[in-house]
């Protein structure tokens, strides 16, 4: 059994405090009984989560929590006490956080961008908040470019957006090629860039023809689309005056642009819109 991630297991045996769902190697744990999902069979396989529970015991829960172990997640402090913090993360029994973990003193309501490991001393799960020690070796980075990511943004910096990378890299948005509303703790698609010779990754929220693009009036069409969505209710039929009071183009600029983007794939045209090919 896995302590901080998903199992699927089989139903064992029915007790007063709930069912024993076991594993393959002969190990069991208790599934209390508000956790018990309705019209469950003896002998049924089900997928719960595993941790500790307020008396350090292994406990299973069909509760989904907001991080799982080796993965990096922002939640929420909702106490402190002298040993450290503790995070919501959607289970009964809350995250902590010593304080060796933290890179300040973690005060009630504020919001912080952990990573879950499974402590091998105590076998219980612990955040921390020094997430950098946590990404993985640049040097070796499984990614290319131009490749379609996940991205979760954790930290504002002068230069933009610090952003965890599919929870193993960390990699940087910068500010001058972000076309549409970005906020820290945003989870969101994005694409590689760069990938440095020093293992430093830059990333974009476009794929890379959106970058290349240097036609005025291509850049204009590319950040009118991220900034209403991904869709234009355009077209090559539409009214040269409302091509001009939401584009400030002509229609024959109008269709030109269009015509190269939908060329390199990186839109699909409507009978009345365009819209990004994601």
């Amino acid at each position: 059994m896995e302590v901080g991630k998903y199992n699927t297991l089989q139903v064992l045996r029915a007790t007063s405090v709930g069912l024993y769902l076991g594993d393959t190697e002969g190990n069991d744990v208790l599934l209390p009984h508000k956790y018990i999902p309705e019209n469950i069979e003896m002998g049924q396989e089900l997928e719960v989560f595993i941790y500790r529970d307020s008396e350090d015991r292994l406990i299973a829960t069909t509760l989904t929590p907001a991080i799982l172990c080796d993965q990096f997640a922002i939640l929420e402090v909702v106490a402190t006490s002298s040993i450290g913090a503790f995070l919501d993360w959607g289970l009964e029994k809350d995250l902590f956080v010593p304080f060796k973990e933290q890179n300040h003193k973690l005060q009630t309501g504020q919001w912080v961008p952990v990573y879950l490991y499974l402590d091998e001393e105590t076998d219980r799960l612990v955040a921390s908040a020094r997430i950098n020690k946590f990404f993985r070796n640049q040097d070796h980075i499984d990614l290319e470019e131009n490749q379609k990511v996940d991205i979760l943004v954790f930290e504002k910096t002068d230069l933009g957006y610090n952003v965890i990378i599919n929870n193993r890299y960390k990699g940087l948005i910068y500010e001058n090629e972000i076309f549409r509303r970005l906020a820290w703790g945003d989870q969101t698609t994005g694409y590689i860039k760069t990938i440095r010779e020093d293992g430093k990754i830059d990333v974009s929220l476009q794929p890379l023809g959106f970058l290349n693009a240097r036609d005025e009036h291509t850049r204009i069409i590319l950040e009118k689309l991220e900034t209403n969505g991904g869709i234009l209710h355009l077209s090559d039929t539409s009214d040269p005056i409302d091509i001009q009071e939401q584009l400030g183009m002509s229609k024959k600029a109008f269709k030109k642009a269009i015509g190269g983007l939908y060329r390199d794939g990186l839109i699909t045209l409507g009978e009345a819109s365009i819209t990004v090919v994601r």
